[in-house]
């Protein structure tokens, strides 16, 4: 069938581009962003995720965000956590030139924890900030943390005070979203969070959906297209 012939097409590109060529050699440019093979071989069965294919895939799903019937979505990258944490909000301020977060709907914000990915998003629209992590771990201090920044950057961007009584923060339980069963597959896990909230559909995957997502964002990274 069709359907079959296009599966062992995307299949055997997959496959390609972790298989042939040399580890330098660029598979993917866009969002200012190269990626490379050797990147792309992170998304072998147990490879752990770097910063470049998490921030093009969070490129991914802001461009299409932008098609109509999508939440409005913004991305941080996924250095600016840690240069918040360790720096407060003037140490980010000219991260959000020339754009203010505060029109978008979903704010998405990957976090890396030493060995650990996770992922903290803002739902403007139901001033809500919840962290999910894979692990189970709590983030209260992260949600605190990003709210004490959208205070600063209210303030300082459109001159209006939040109300943080007004914010309900909130990490995810262990009953309420997928957890890993492996110590791996965290950053497919944020990238999948981040997808299915980046569309207002409840979080159904599980670990068993892992190896068929990683191909699938191999494919999807290539073609700078989200299936």
């Amino acid at each position: 069938s069709p359907l079959n012939s296009l599966f062992q097409a995307m299949e055997s590109e997959v496959s390609a581009a972790f298989d042939s060529g040399e580890p330098e050699d660029i598979l993917s440019r866009a969002f200012k962003l190269t990626v490379t093979r050797e990147d792309i071989c992170t998304l072998q069965p147990l490879g752990w995720l770097n910063d470049r294919i998490m921030n093009f895939y969070m490129g991914l799903l802001v461009e299409r965000s932008k098609k109509e019937g999508y939440p409005a979505v913004y991305a941080f990258n996924t250095f600016f956590y840690s240069k918040l944490s360790s720096t407060s909000h003037k140490g980010v301020k000219k991260w959000t030139k020339g754009v203010d977060i505060f029109k978008h709907d979903v704010i998405l914000v990957p976090i890396h924890l030493r060995t650990h990915w996770t992922l903290l998003v803002i739902d403007l629209r139901e001033k809500t900030i919840k962290y999910f992590d894979s692990l189970g771990q709590k983030g209260d201090h992260v949600c605190k943390t990003v709210l004490k920044y959208l205070e600063e950057e209210s303030r300082e961007k459109r001159n209006i005070e939040l109300t943080a009584s007004e914010w309900t923060l909130h990490s995810m339980g262990t009953e309420e979203i997928p957890q890993q069963n492996n110590g791996n597959d965290c950053g497919v896990f944020v990238c999948k969070f981040a997808d299915f909230i980046s569309r207002d559909k409840p979080i159904v995957f599980t670990q068993e959906h892992m190896p068929y997502f990683r191909r699938r964002m191999v494919w999807e990274i290539i073609h700078q297209q989200l299936l």
